[in-house]
């Protein structure tokens, strides 16, 4: 026996019938339940035992539930256990002296300009360091540059040159006149390196000093007076110049 249509009633011969959604159709029967569209075995959507297309398909959509008393018995019962759970959490953690924190962007950032934070201060720490103490900051720009001048030149212009040597006998000898007394004739000289006194009876003076009264003790050593400055002492002969 031929079976009705679930559409319109009537029967449903097999070259027409279509078997789907446990119901029997005519062919021109099966189609959208909005649009009327005909459908097909490949492209229809069933909802309900109601064929539907593709665009027309209900939507599910999530229902409000209702704040029962059983519902409200089971959101606190749910805070009791999560509370439970924090405790134990807690207390597990506690002997350990530190807690554990999401590794989050905004954690990552700020720890990330910390970091920079801690590297400048170092350097400027660092820097201050090789400045050495602040005493030094007072100083007169073109004194501080005079000062560092004269630490240099001697490292760089006075390593090649021999400093000569005498015994202190020989110095002694000289400034109490026993030794031998100076020539009668007195030049001037022009200092062509930096020199530090290394001891009591010697001068200081730098580059370009004019040295007058020089009178020559040995090949290596001379006595004279700075006229920059006023000393008079001795100094070694390869660092001056006749003028």
């Amino acid at each position: 026996m031929n079976p009705n249509c679930a559409r319109c009633g009537k029967i449903v011969y097999p070259t027409e019938k279509v078997n789907c959604l446990d119901k029997f159709w005519h062919k021109a029967c099966f189609h959208c339940e909005t649009c009327k569209m005909t459908l097909n075995m490949k492209n229809y959507k069933g909802y309900e035992k109601k064929p539907y297309c593709n665009a027309h398909y209900p939507k599910q959509s999530f229902t409000m539930v209702a704040d029962t008393p059983e519902n409200l018995r089971l959101k606190q019962q749910s805070e009791l256990q999560s509370q439970v759970r924090y405790k134990e959490e807690f207390e597990k953690n506690k002997g350990k002296g530190f807690s554990v924190v999401a590794d989050t962007p905004e954690l990552q950032r700020i720890k990330k300009t910390q970091d920079q934070i801690s590297n400048i201060k170092y350097h400027e720490e660092f820097e201050k360091s090789r400045m050495g103490p602040s005493g030094g900051e007072g100083l007169e720009p073109e004194r501080r540059d005079a000062q560092d001048s004269s630490y240099r030149r001697p490292q760089e212009q006075q390593q090649p040159h021999h400093i000569p040597t005498s015994t202190p006998g020989e110095r002694e000898n000289y400034a109490s006149g026993t030794d031998r007394a100076p020539p009668p004739l007195q030049k001037r000289y022009r200092a062509v390196y930096d020199y530090s006194a290394a001891d009591e009876d010697e001068v200081s003076f730098q580059d370009g000093d004019t040295i007058v009264n020089v009178q020559q003790i040995d090949d290596g050593w001379m006595y004279g007076t700075v006229e920059r400055t006023g000393d008079t002492g001795m100094l070694p002969a390869n660092y001056v110049e006749a003028i």
